[in-house]
């Protein structure tokens, strides 16, 4: 099997790794550890300025005024943040940073992958900056607990590997989360879906109904679910549950909880299931779990069946189909004793909505599927699309060419919305949206 080179360094860059390691050390060298702490950033890039004009002294090294600040800025990135990485991290247009080994580094910007042409030094280089990661959240990660997946003070998510778990070197990567939570004008503009789905969506929320959005890695789950949440009245009581949280609910009366892992010795860790199962006790009006994986969807479902009406989830799958089927299996394998045909008429009962998104080629995420859960059998439980996206090709630009459909389906849901005093236009169950 033939395996890709890694990219070689040019010579004009291993020269600027070289001077910026001396400097690096001398400053270190220089400075003790206790010393360095004491320092705030300004005294620091004084005593990086001064290392910088010995060096250039001493060695005869050319360099200009910028080629200067530039150096002091990556040293300072180093003693203070997280080397070559920290740019991309002050870089409001990349939401996506992985690092695969110490020589290749690609970004997530509009929905492409990028490689940036950034590298470490080395694979010490890389477990450095990760420890340094790791340690300043309160985790570990060595030989015994070689992977970590945690939340950043910024509230960006860590997932990182070392070896021997991975054969390249350290690897990581980093989802950040924007500032700015995007507004339910923004997903229209970008066409995440129509204003007709989102008047669906909306009144199926204010209705309390449960909700499941589906998806892959990367294909808007999470913003989906922040911007459902968003038409929950602000008076009702919501707890939510994360491995790594993630969610920005808006509201007010709000219970944020969050998974711990075991410690080195294995014990201490709290699951999902222990907190849904707690949460079921702190009177809520809904629940919401940032993913399920598990058994928890067991107790998830038991809680949208006993009052907890307007719960949300997210899952992994391939289709909405793919959601419901993927929750039966969870539930199954959390509660054996309890048979097949029973768990599918309490699922579909539970479960009233699916939301299924995908991150397209041009890198654009949207709604491709809205389906109600309709009714189980016992054998088979049955699903009818409402909304879809028909997908027809890409443009000379690279675009998505296609639109959105309803269906013609008139969903049961209806009744319900209208017991709450919701009305939805019929006219949008038979409305096209052409992709611009």
């Amino acid at each position: 099997m033939s395996t890709r080179p890694l990219p070689r360094l040019t010579a004009g860059a291993e020269r600027w790794f070289g001077i910026k390691t001396q400097i690096h050390t001398r400053l270190l060298n220089s400075l003790s550890p206790e010393q360095l702490r004491g320092l705030n950033k300004d005294g620091v890039r004084e005593q990086i300025g001064t290392g910088i004009e010995r060096l250039v002294r001493e060695e005869n090294i050319p360099m200009t005024v910028a080629e200067r600040e530039r150096l002091i800025e990556e040293i300072l990135d180093e003693v203070f943040g997280l080397g070559p990485l920290e740019p991309l991290m002050k870089d409001p247009t990349v939401s996506e940073i992985m690092v695969n080994g110490f020589q290749s580094i690609y970004v997530e910007r509009g929905g492409q992958m990028v490689e940036t042409g950034i590298r470490f030094k080395d694979e010490m280089h890389v477990r450095m900056i990760i420890e340094r990661i790791v340690s300043n959240i309160g985790r570990r990660i060595d030989d015994s607990s070689p992977i970590v997946d945690a939340r950043l003070s910024d509230g960006s998510r860590l997932c990182a590997v070392i070896p021997p778990l991975s054969l390249i070197g350290p690897v990581m990567s980093i989802r950040r989360f924007g500032k700015k939570l995007m507004s339910v004008e923004d997903l229209l503009k970008i066409e995440t879906m129509t204003s007709g789905m989102l008047d669906f969506l909306s009144g199926c929320v204010e209705a309390r109904m449960n909700i499941v959005v589906s998806g892959g890695s990367g294909s808007g789950k999470t913003t989906m679910l922040n911007t459902l949440s968003r038409f929950i009245p602000d008076e009702q009581r919501l707890v939510t549950i994360e491995d790594v949280a993630e969610l920005q609910m808006q509201q007010s009366h709000l219970v944020r909880l969050e998974t711990r892992p075991p410690n080195i010795e294995g014990a201490g860790g709290i699951s999902q299931r222990d907190l849904v199962i707690n949460a079921l006790r702190m009177r809520p009006d809904r629940i919401i779990i940032g993913e399920c994986r598990g058994s928890e969807a067991f107790d998830m479902m038991q809680a949208m069946n006993t009052g907890h009406d307007g719960s949300m989830t997210t899952v992994h799958a391939n289709t909405a189909r793919d959601a419901f089927s993927r929750l039966e299996t969870m539930v199954m394998m959390a509660s054996q004793h309890v048979p097949d045909y029973v768990i599918r008429g309490m699922l579909s009962a539970a479960v009233q909505l699916v939301v299924h998104m995908n991150r397209l080629p041009d890198g654009s995420r949207k709604i491709v599927t809205i389906a109600e859960v309709v009714e189980s059998d016992g054998e088979t439980t049955e699903i009818q699309d409402v909304f879809h996206l028909q997908r027809e090709g890409m443009s000379q630009s690279g675009k998505v060419m296609g639109k959105f459909r309803a269906t013609g389906y008139q969903p049961k849901c209806l009744q319900r919305l209208k017991a709450y005093g919701i009305h939805v236009p019929n006219s949008i169950f038979h409305e096209e949206h052409v992709l611009k």
